[in-house]
């Protein structure tokens, strides 16, 4: 198939959480012989901190100003044409898409957020104003009820969850490397609606544990964050060096978005790209988890400061053996190889058994 993807980024994994996940099932889905163009607007905080510069076997095209006629160009013989959230010609973009004779397909990378502006009578800059009506087909990054708020508050005619992945060949297990040496590990970029969790799960526990070493990594830290002096702060981390980062650590800790959290069925890629690096995880709960892994033998679950410091009191065997039983089940089902194939066997089926309204 020749598929054309109106996306965010996949050139800058700085501040977002897409372009990691493009970047494996891209190159797995190209592996399977498909035609891939991608088109991203080249916006100067992401060429800024750009970390890929071609999409192998593919065409990534970096435009400054939305140009309808190369676009058009490009889909010219399209089979599929993919908008995604937070595309910033998202609009234009669906009307290209909408009007063409492709398989028209929406990915929500982020559908619990999109409902919740939706909710709060928030403008959406990057779903047409009658939702996703014109689109045969709504991907989703996240399960469960989502894809039926999709269809009944945003009109999507049929929906599909496609997790995020991990690609095994960046992410396994590699040596440590003193700087990102931790007890607790967590590797995030700011957001508010998360930091009440964080507080509870990594804040306090660093407080109550002021001898051991606590790391942080990501972007768009406040100067206010409530640092303290056992807590390191490691700026933005491209994704060849996540290995080593996670790797370091004893235990990393995953925090959910509070939208994503109440919606369920929400694995965020950092959960897959930990466990297949072999580091023990601890994460808050949402609906669906154990879905993906065995809490317990597999996860570990924190609902307070209390359950992350008996988690870092484990013996290292016990975190070994949650480490290994882990990564297997990630490599057994959510490699980018595996998604790929979902991603597939979707389009196909939605080719063949949707017919096209153009």
């Amino acid at each position: 198939m020749k598929i054309v993807i109106f996306g965010l980024t996949i050139s800058s994994s700085w501040g977002n959480g897409h372009a990691t996940i493009w970047r494996g099932l891209l190159r797995e889905t190209i592996a399977r012989g498909h035609d891939i163009t991608f088109f991203e607007r080249d916006v100067p905080y992401y060429a800024a901190h750009r970390d890929l510069h071609e999409l192998a076997g593919g065409t990534l095209v970096l435009y400054d100003e939305w140009d309808p006629y190369s676009a058009s160009a490009s889909m010219r013989d399209a089979d599929v044409a993919i908008v995604t959230s937070y595309c910033p010609d998202g609009m234009a973009a669906s009307e290209l898409v909408c009007a063409s004779a492709a398989l028209r397909v929406f990915y929500d990378l982020d559908t619990p957020v999109t409902l919740a502006r939706l909710a709060a009578g928030e403008s959406l800059n990057y779903i047409p104003e009658n939702g996703l009506a014109d689109f045969d087909l709504a991907l989703s990054f996240t399960g469960g009820g989502a894809l039926t708020a999709l269809q009944q508050k945003l009109g999507a005619r049929a929906a599909a969850a496609l997790y995020g992945s991990v690609d095994p060949a960046v992410h396994h297990p590699v040596s440590t490397r003193e700087e990102f040496r931790s007890e607790l590990s967590y590797l995030g970029t700011f957001a508010a609606d998360r930091q009440d969790t964080l507080h509870e799960l990594f804040i306090k526990p660093a407080r109550e544990l002021p001898q051991r070493r606590f790391v942080i990594g990501g972007a768009q830290y406040p100067p206010e964050f409530p640092w303290t002096p056992n807590i390191f702060f490691l700026q933005h981390l491209a994704p060849a060096q996540h290995p080593a980062f996670f790797c370091s650590s004893r235990l990393t800790l995953n925090v959910t978005r509070a939208s994503m959290r109440e919606m369920g069925w929400c694995p965020s890629g950092r959960l897959f790209e930990a466990a297949a690096c072999g580091t023990p995880l601890i994460s808050d709960w949402w609906e669906g988890l154990d879905e993906f892994f065995a809490p317990g033998e597999e996860i570990l679950i924190a609902q307070n400061s209390g359950d992350v410091i008996a988690a870092l009191e484990r013996n290292e065997a016990e975190l070994r053996q949650i480490a290994a039983a882990a990564r297997d089940r990630v490599l057994a089902q959510h490699t980018a190889a595996h998604r790929a194939t979902e991603f597939e066997q979707l389009l196909t089926s939605a080719r063949t058994l949707q017919p096209l309204e153009v």
